[in-house]
């Protein structure tokens, strides 16, 4: 009888291990808002600002860590940095340009650091909207955030921002966006004629 009874514990235990582990889809399911649909196989809703992460090597992009590098991906919405000696890689969530057509691809470099950057909206900007401010000085209202990398492009920079909801977003009008603590590191790393590519 006590041998039926461990028997009968065992079976238990594993029914409530098994069982928890075919629930585990519906708790989830539960969670996503969604409910659970038999005969499918289960695929949560993406709640994440970032999208698909994945690795870059400067090797692809560049063809020496001169002034060190930076790759931007529009795609995972990322920023890599190497410096010059290949001794310090930095890994950045970023925002990205809302639409294809406010994105520019390609070979650029960094050619002011700005502490504080006044922000001023580009002629697109204001034919899209008109109603924007003609200028915004440093602070939290600044649309640059804290610090800001100006590439050789006109208008366009790497910079910080006070509003954190839009990293890992398409939420730019053309610029690449961080968080102002991972901004301002990347600003002490960078320097002028620090290399940059957009992909």
């Amino acid at each position: 009888m006590s041998d039926s009874r461990l028997t009968r514990r065992a079976a238990l235990r594993l029914g409530v291990a098994a069982g928890g582990m075919l629930f585990a889809p519906t708790i989830l399911r539960a969670q996503d808002g969604g409910g659970p649909v038999p005969g499918q196989i289960y695929q949560p809703k993406v709640q994440r600002n970032v999208s698909s992460w994945h690795a870059v090597r400067w090797q692809d992009h560049f063809d020496s860590l001169k002034n060190g590098v930076i790759v931007c991906d529009t795609t995972s919405r990322t920023v890599h940095f190497w410096n010059e000696d290949d001794t310090i890689y930095k890994l950045y969530p970023s925002s990205v340009p809302l639409t294809e057509e406010l994105t520019r691809l390609g070979y650029t470099e960094v050619v002011q650091k700005v502490v504080g950057p006044t922000w001023r909206p580009t002629p697109s900007m204001l034919e899209r909207n008109p109603n924007l401010p003609a200028v915004v000085g440093p602070g939290p209202d600044n649309p640059l955030g804290s610090h800001a990398l100006y590439l050789s492009w006109p208008y366009y920079r790497i910079h910080g921002t006070h509003d954190t909801r839009k990293i890992g977003r398409k939420s730019s009008s053309g610029c690449i966006g961080l968080y102002n603590s991972q901004i301002q590191e990347l600003f002490e790393l960078a320097k002028v004629g620090t290399q940059v590519r957009l992909i």
